[in-house]
């Protein structure tokens, strides 16, 4: 039995770093896509994370930098940002963190050096030194069938062979961009056209239905604008609701459904130029409340939108929010999402998600959200503690098995 605030945090400090995670959302590839999995220094350091806060210093035109080679706008990031001043930001901690985490001397700040040692590996190498560093069982791809490249991987049969990765169906395509990506849909053989007549809506369901197969996709998933609603007889209203949510729920799979992105406010940032904005709350009620046999994954780019979010998840059991998103993934922002969530749902949410793009950043993400997230655990079993409640650690492991993984897997078989 735990009695003790010291004992506590011994316990939840060992379990910790025993847990394994399944990172419900993240932007990689396995081995078997090639170079669509980024990894190693250079992609850490012009990552657009990093980007964004490079052009807050310099006065380089942004067409100057991105027509440099890669070795060389990490030359330049690496210099402004970390040799030039004290590389404060989270962004800028999470590469030490990765350095850190690696072995690398921190110290030395000898990019060269560090650019040996990725050079020395291969991806196969760095998949299973990373994930076993960030205690990952297993992480969920973004997969596009709309993308010529990552779709010829798919069809030429080679796909994901390594099951470490899930996939997850991509459709923002389908329902931001219908009137061009319905000629990927005609190419493919579907019958389709751009104002949704004839056999349209059955041929979406078609292709929906094709590629969760091929792919396995463990769910569907959309970005979406903050002023994302259902409300009218829009394109996008119509293939969500007469195509997407009936094949979710033909094959009992949720639709992971991620608003508040204003994308490119700044379009000569490129990647980096996507802002935010407070989306309306009530477009999550409609969808639970008239599709209740449908299931949904939701997180919001907004922290004006958090607390709407978690009280809708209480009158909901076919939403599940999840993860810190985007610019939320501050350690001041995790802090204050996690405690309210757990204040407000108890324990059964998905905490955080990583949302990487480059492989090694699974290393600082998961490394710093855990930290905080054991924090706001200490303070809650604490104060039951401080009721006479009893604790042990058996608890305590289960209760992390569930923040970090079975949350998310008991949602999916639901």
């Amino acid at each position: 039995m735990i009695r003790s605030p010291e004992q506590l945090k011994n316990v939840l400090a060992r379990e910790l770093d025993q847990v394994k995670i399944t990172d419900v959302h993240t932007h990689l590839f396995s081995a078997d896509f090639g170079q669509m999995l980024l990894w190693g220094i250079d992609e850490v350091l012009t990552y657009h994370y990093l980007i964004a806060e490079y052009f807050r210093y310099s006065q380089m035109a942004y067409g100057d930098f991105f027509n440099l080679p890669k070795t060389r706008q990490a030359d330049l990031v690496w210099q402004t940002l970390f040799l030039e001043r004290s590389p404060v930001s989270e962004a800028q901690r999470g590469t030490l963190t990765i350095l850190n985490k690696l072995g690398l001397c921190v110290q030395s700040g000898d990019l060269d050096e560090y650019r040996e040692y990725f050079q020395s590996r291969t991806v196969e190498q760095q998949i299973d030194t990373v994930f076993e560093l960030a205690g990952i069982k297993q992480v969920v791809m973004t997969n596009d069938p709309f993308d010529p490249q990552e779709r010829r991987v798919w069809q030429e049969g080679a796909g994901n062979q390594d099951p470490r990765f899930k996939a997850a169906l991509r459709i923002d395509p389908l329902l931001m961009d219908y009137e061009n990506s319905y000629k990927t849909l005609q190419t493919e053989g579907y019958e389709v056209d751009v104002s949704l007549g004839s056999r349209s809506l059955r041929e979406i369901r078609r292709f929906l239905r094709d590629w969760v197969q091929k792919m396995d996709a463990l769910y569907l998933a959309v970005s979406l604008p903050p002023d994302f609603k259902l409300v009218d007889d829009s394109i996008r209203t119509r293939i969500t609701e007469q195509c997407v949510l009936p094949v979710c729920r033909e094959l009992n799979i949720p639709l992971a459904l991620m608003i508040g992105v204003n994308r490119q406010v700044n379009k000569e940032l490129r990647l980096a130029g996507d802002s935010l904005g407070k989306a309306d709350v009530r477009v999550i009620e409609y969808l639970c409340t008239n599709y209740p046999e449908n299931k949904f994954l939701v997180t919001m780019l907004s922290r004006e939108n958090q607390h709407e979010l978690a009280i809708t998840a209480r009158k909901y059991r076919n939403l599940m929010i999840f993860g810190c998103w985007w610019f939320l993934n501050n350690p001041s922002i995790v802090r204050e999402m996690t405690s309210m969530r757990m204040e407000t749902l108890g324990l059964f949410f998905i905490p955080q998600h990583s949302d990487a793009r480059i492989l090694e950043h699974l290393l600082y993400k998961w490394n710093h959200s855990k930290s905080i997230i054991g924090e706001v655990l200490v303070e809650k079993y604490a104060d039951l503690l401080a009721t006479g409640w009893v604790l042990n650690q058996e608890q305590i492991s289960q209760d992390l098995e569930a923040l970090f993984s079975d949350n998310f897997e008991m949602f999916l078989s639901s």
